[in-house]
């Protein structure tokens, strides 16, 4: 089966920063398309970075452009979100995503393909 764990959220002030990991088991993400999401109280899952798996071009969405960084370790087989400049907005629960199908990253994001593998979720809190 295929499997993904993330780890790295905790309790940050705004401005501050964090990186979450997301480590997979049973494949190889470089196979895969790679994203995270959050989803917060109340709202609905939403894309937050992709990266595709062949051109391996980026997308964000508008909230985190300039303060979010997607990234791949192949050697690790692990994926990481660097968050930088956090705000209270930010706050939700993360979840990484594998997506074998598909060639765009804003696709994965906007989640017109479906997801092969999700990952338990992270709490990210931003708070003073």
């Amino acid at each position: 089966q295929l499997q993904l764990v993330e780890s790295g959220g905790g309790l940050v002030q705004p401005g501050g920063s964090l990186r979450l990991s997301c480590a997979a088991s049973g494949f190889s993400l470089d196979s895969y398309n790679i994203g995270w999401f959050r989803q917060a109280p109340g709202k609905e899952r939403e894309g937050v970075a992709c990266i595709s798996r062949i051109a391996r071009t980026t997308y964000y969405t508008d909230s985190v452009k300039g303060r979010f960084t997607i990234s791949r370790d192949n050697a690790k087989n692990t994926v990481y979100l660097q968050m930088n400049m956090l705000k209270p907005e930010d706050t939700a629960v993360y979840y990484c995503a594998a997506q074998g199908l598909g060639i765009h990253a804003q696709n994965m994001c906007s989640r017109r393909i479906p997801i092969d593998s999700w990952g338990q979720g992270t709490q990210v809190t931003v708070s003073s």
